[in-house]
């Protein structure tokens, strides 16, 4: 059975009880300064799954051009994405309200709602190109433009 991926904000996630601390003990670190901890634990795993990453956000970025999704102006997010072992995202967890962004720089909520619309759509067909033997977890801030 294949799992329904869920994209939220981080204020969505906290309202119906997604706790990102529960997601974190279910879904191991992709990468770790301990690499005990790590799911991609050599050198060579480490640039796949950066060459990975680098490449879905770029995807991301073509599908948003390719609907017609403008940014106003550069955008910075936080995203913990939470994988699953075959690669397909289980979990997408955003924040645009981060510290020490400007009033002006806030993207408006009728952006945002069209931004989560595009990413549950873009999540629903992605699938990450490397994989693991269970699940995992990154996260980064970017910055959209």
């Amino acid at each position: 059975m294949q799992s329904q991926t869920k994209v939220f904000s981080i204020e969505e996630a906290q309202k119906i009880g997604i706790s990102i601390e529960k997601l974190d003990l279910e879904y191991k670190s992709a990468v770790h300064s301990d690499s005990t901890k790590a799911v991609f634990k050599t050198e060579a795993q480490q640039l796949k799954l950066q060459e990975s990453y680098t490449k879905l956000l770029q995807d991301f970025g073509s599908f948003l051009n390719k609907n017609n999704f403008k940014w106003e102006t550069k955008t910075k997010c936080f995203q913990r994405i939470y994988f699953a072992p075959n690669g397909k995202i289980d979990y997408f967890i955003y924040n645009f309200k981060l510290k020490n962004v400007l009033p002006e720089n806030l993207i408006s909520e009728e952006k945002q709602k069209e931004f989560q619309r595009l990413l549950e759509l873009f999540v629903k067909e992605y699938t990450f190109s490397s994989t693991a033997t269970e699940k995992f977890a990154q996260c980064s801030p970017t910055s959209y433009q």
